[in-house]
């Protein structure tokens, strides 16, 4: 039992020796406004938005036809020598047009997303690297997302001019 208490006395010097010697650097970035100040990102969300801007381009043409067609079959619907087989054809024609909004609204907005990560992905992966780069240049063991840091000290190092400065921005 006193070799025991021996070993844990001398294991607690040992390490507690060992951690004090050496310094923990630790830094902080805020990776959202490092990615807005990136070229790329601009590049990537611009070429998104014509993506949607097509998406919403053909949303509309279904809509319209939809409106179109509501019209008629209404217009059919009050008629007084209406037929009712034609009512119904329109009536099914009007449905048609609808569950066809529908599906492409869903598949546009899966289509949406999945460009999104198409694009934004390598922006990030090269924000990643070079906050990587950074960090291992600087000895930083943790590096923080500054927004999501409740306190970080003086000791902390800010890498966002670095992190900029390696990925060419100048802002």
């Amino acid at each position: 039992m006193r070799n025991f208490l021996k070993v844990i006395v001398f294991c607690s010097v040992f390490f507690t020796g060992s951690l004090s010697a050496q310094t923990l650097k630790f830094g902080h970035i805020e990776f959202s406004a490092l990615l807005a100040a990136m070229p790329e990102r601009d590049a990537a969300k611009s070429a998104l938005e014509k993506v949607q801007a097509d998406l919403e381009s053909k949303l509309q043409t279904m809509q319209k036809e939809y409106s179109e067609k509501g019209k008629e079959y209404v217009a059919l619907a009050q008629a007084k020598d209406a037929n009712e087989a034609l009512v119904k054809a329109k009536q099914d024609e009007v449905q048609s047009i609808q569950e066809r909004i529908q599906t492409f609204q869903q598949t546009a907005q899966e289509s949406l997303q999945k460009e999104e990560s198409k694009l934004f992905q390598p922006v990030i992966e090269k924000a990643r690297k070079a906050i990587s780069d950074v960090a291992k240049e600087q000895g930083l063991i943790y590096v923080f997302e500054a927004n999501q840091v409740l306190f970080h000290s003086e000791q902390s190092m800010d890498l966002t001019s670095l992190v900029k400065s390696k990925l060419g921005i100048v802002k």
